[in-house]
């Protein structure tokens, strides 16, 4: 007996020096949304009893383990708690990714807007919420010039509309709290209605990959998300104060927010801008200046198994629109067109006097989610907008005061999103979104309506997957369906509609026929298809590919349809066509991004195909009872855009840190390769920054850009009449201007006061040296130069 039980202990001894136990298992804990580290996550091997905890890097390491099954167990403070089985047989690395939960603001947000910071096609950039602070006093769109790639389309200096991969207005579709906005984007000068105060962080997406919210987003998706609220008992908030030489004025900000262990929060935020006549270097822009208030308020409850948040924001603002810009006779374009300077130049005044616009804008939304399960959510949000625009010209006697552009825009949208994870790497995401609209133009204007009466009402359903092939292979798909259709009552001239051959093409149209103009019911159906796929592969720790392709189909919108008359705030008339089709884009899109000793680089070059591509052009100039003004039709035709974004930075010291970014985007009509109009020019910028956290976290920067003569245009000079010189002369309004360098100076101090609340104090100079230039994407280029120097000074307080 005891023979046998002496060559069983040598079995079992043999038996485990046989057995291989000298394999690593290693790997990062990151983040479910944006790939941040999780730093302290801990994985517990449940067999060995075995613990692990992530460092900085959000890395982990077990050593000398046996070949076997094992069960894993990762947690973090902030993160829901995963369970993951390994079979371990060889070395392995294995990557987690783990979803806040606990510290969530609400996780639709979450599950909506922060889901695309990890689309396995596409890379992410946008701005943190130190940027959106150093940018306070600033509009979204100037704000976004800081990203390569994105530029901007202006109106003067106060209308500004994102430009990405040189597309905008429709073509970019701006989410706000998981709302898409509904702002009469359309118009070429009209902005974005959102107070960037209100937001923690802007995600930018260069294609159409944000089919959750939009299939029609051609050019990309600009997306803002609020701040989150952590599940305990707190209150903090924080004041941003933002005065400005340029234009004399400044902005001042405030938020407060209360959390509760129950989960329950509110939040209100406040903004007041107020400036006068900006100014370029050697004179007053007159008429220039811009009174905007905003409100910003949220309140709800944020538990482990369901969410429910209510939230209601105001925005209002008043804008002067450049006096020079409207104008008398042909000779006065002529004059301006030809003038260094504005041909009307006042003295420097706070008063917003006509042509301007002012615009509200409302938003109540009402939004929840609930968990099933540890991988399955459903969420539901209905939204109601209202837009009010007012256009105020230049008018006389019993008109005098009254706007000449009077629109209400109301929009209703419910949706429901469903999320799940059908397997280990497999994530699967679809929803269905409904909206109606109601477009009313005030009649009692006495103006013809720019823009017609019309409801319309939209479908769209989507269905995203995206699965992790391994620790580097991601692969991402999706697909949305969008149905349109529009009911329209809109007056024509019966001129236009004879020349346009309309009466031939749409007689069913007319539904009464008044002599010098028709009433006509243009009822239109649009159907849309999108798609996105893409993959992302981790071919070293040091180097990352992204491979996207975007197909995203768009119906005109009612300015590119119906648009008959003055445009006041643009200072033109514009002419839409009943004829056109829906845009079809065709995206291809690659990015390389990797980082060596220091030096990082993110390429990001692109193809975008787009069938029957609606442009609008000057073709001629009209005499009006207002004035002379140039006329701008919109046609269609196919285009082609090819470009590339570089953004590098290279560390020189401990201290020292040198950005770059290069952008440029080419544009073309396919049947003659004749270039496109408003195509931003090639921009090169440069930072150096200097930080010391010796010092108090000190840091500075010195930058400058050169942004490039735009050389390829189209030539759309035409000759016009000149009654007092009894003359014909050629209005040049295609040639771009010179190209020009800008150098800006920032710095800024934090202190520490008392009760732990920080006051940090900022300088900022842009266009440090005067420079007088004129941007070929500012509309008022014809009739003015750009701002001149502007001193900034920051004021911040975290309470």
């Amino acid at each position: 007996m005891r023979l046998r039980i002496f060559l069983l202990a040598c079995a079992l001894q043999f038996a485990a020096y046989g057995q291989q136990c000298d394999f690593t298992l290693s790997g990062k804990v990151i983040d479910l949304h944006n790939n941040a580290p999780h730093v302290g996550a801990m994985i517990y091997i449940k067999e060995l009893s075995k613990t692990a905890i992530t460092n900085e890097e959000g890395y982990y390491e077990f050593n000398r383990l046996c070949s076997g099954n094992y069960t894993l167990t990762i947690s973090h403070p902030e993160c829901t708690t995963i369970t993951r089985d390994i079979v371990l047989r060889s070395n392995m690395e294995r990557t987690f990714r783990m979803e806040h939960h606990l510290e969530e603001l609400n996780e639709v947000i979450v599950q909506g807007t922060s889901q695309y910071n990890k689309l396995t096609s596409v890379k992410e950039v946008g701005l943190s919420n130190a940027d959106l602070e150093r940018n306070s006093g600033k509009s979204l769109g100037d704000a976004l010039n800081e990203i390569s790639g994105v530029s901007s389309l202006n109106t003067g200096n106060t209308i500004v509309k994102p430009i990405i991969n040189g597309l905008h207005s429709s073509r970019v579709t701006i989410i706000n709290n998981g709302t898409r906005l509904e702002d009469q984007e359309w118009g070429v000068e009209h902005a974005p209605n959102i107070d960037i105060n209100a937001s923690d962080k802007v995600v930018v997406i260069k294609n159409a990959a944000a089919l959750q919210y939009s299939g029609d987003a051609i050019g990309g998706a600009i997306i803002l998300e609020p701040s989150r609220v952590v599940v305990k008992d707190t209150l903090f908030g924080k004041t941003l104060l933002t005065l400005g030489s340029n234009g004399r004025g400044g902005v001042i900000t405030s938020q407060l927010t209360k959390g509760f262990e129950s989960g329950f929060f509110g939040q209100v935020q406040g903004t007041l801008r107020r400036f006068g006549d900006f100014e370029a270097p050697d004179y007053v822009l007159s008429n220039t200046g811009a009174d905007e208030k905003s409100l910003f308020t949220r309140f709800g409850v944020n538990r482990f198994t369901y969410r429910l948040e209510g939230s209601y924001s105001f925005f209002k603002n008043k804008i002067g629109i450049l006096r020079a810009s409207h104008l008398g006779g042909p000779m006065d374009q002529f004059m301006a067109i030809n003038s260094s300077e504005p041909l009307i130049i006042r003295d420097f005044t706070y008063d917003i006097d006509v042509p301007r616009q002012e615009v509200t804008h409302q938003v109540f939304k009402l939004k929840g989610d609930k968990n099933f399960g540890e991988h399955s959510n459903i969420a539901f949000h209905y939204t109601y907008q209202q837009n009010d625009r007012l256009e105020f010209d230049i008018r006389r006697g019993d008109d005098a005061g009254k706007p000449s552009v009077d629109l209400n825009l109301k929009t209703h949208t419910v949706g429901i999103d469903f999320k799940t994870r059908l397997s280990d790497g497999f994530n699967f995401k679809s929803g269905i979104v409904g909206d109606y609209q109601e477009n009313f133009p005030d009649p009692s204007t006495g103006v013809r309506r720019l823009i017609p009466d019309y409801e319309r009402y939209h479908m769209g359903a989507y269905a995203i997957g995206d699965y992790e092939a391994n620790d580097k292979l991601l692969v991402e798909a999706g697909i949305r369906l969008d149905y349109t259709h529009m009911d329209v009552f809109k007056f024509y001239r019966t001129s236009l509609w004879e020349l346009r051959n309309y009466d031939e093409l749409f007689p069913e149209l007319v539904v009464e026929d008044l002599g010098t103009q028709v009433l006509t019911n243009p009822v239109l159906d649009f159907t849309n298809v999108s798609a996105t796929a893409g993959v992302s592969y981790e071919f070293s720790d040091q180097i990352r590919g992204y491979f996207n392709y975007a197909l995203a189909s768009r119906a005109p919108n009612p300015s590119e349809l119906f648009s008959e008359g003055l445009h006041h705030s643009a200072s033109r008339i514009e002419l839409g066509d009943l004829r056109f089709n829906s845009e079809v884009s065709n995206k291809f899109s690659l990015t390389l991004e990797g980082k060596l000793n220091g030096f990082q680089f993110t390429l990001n070059p692109y193809a975008n195909f787009i069938e029957d591509f609606v442009v609008i052009e000057p073709t001629e100039i009209q005499q009006t009872i207002r004035g002379n003004f140039q006329v701008w039709e919109y046609r269609q035709t196919d285009s082609y855009f090819l470009g590339v974004d570089l953004d590098t930075s290279l560390s020189l010291t401990d201290h020292l840190n040198w950005e770059s970014q290069f952008s440029l985007v080419k544009a073309y009509e396919v049947d003659n390769d004749q270039p496109l109009i408003n195509i931003p020019a090639t921009r090169f910028a440069n930072r150096l920054t200097y930080e010391n956290p010796s010092l108090n976290n000190l840091k500075m920067a010195l930058g400058g850009t050169y942004t490039f003569r735009q050389n390829e245009f189209p030539n759309n000079n035409y000759d016009v009449f000149i009654p007092e010189t009894d003359s014909i002369e050629l209005l040049d309004i295609s040639t771009p201007p010179d190209g020009y360098f800008l150098l800006n100076f920032s710095a800024e101090y934090p202190f520490t006061i008392k009760n732990k609340s920080k006051l940090v104090l900022g300088l900022s100079v842009e266009n440090l040296l005067n420079e007088s230039y004129r941007n070929y994407l500012n509309l008022f280029r014809f009739y003015a130069d750009d701002l001149g120097r502007n001193i900034l000074l920051n004021l911040k307080i975290n309470y």
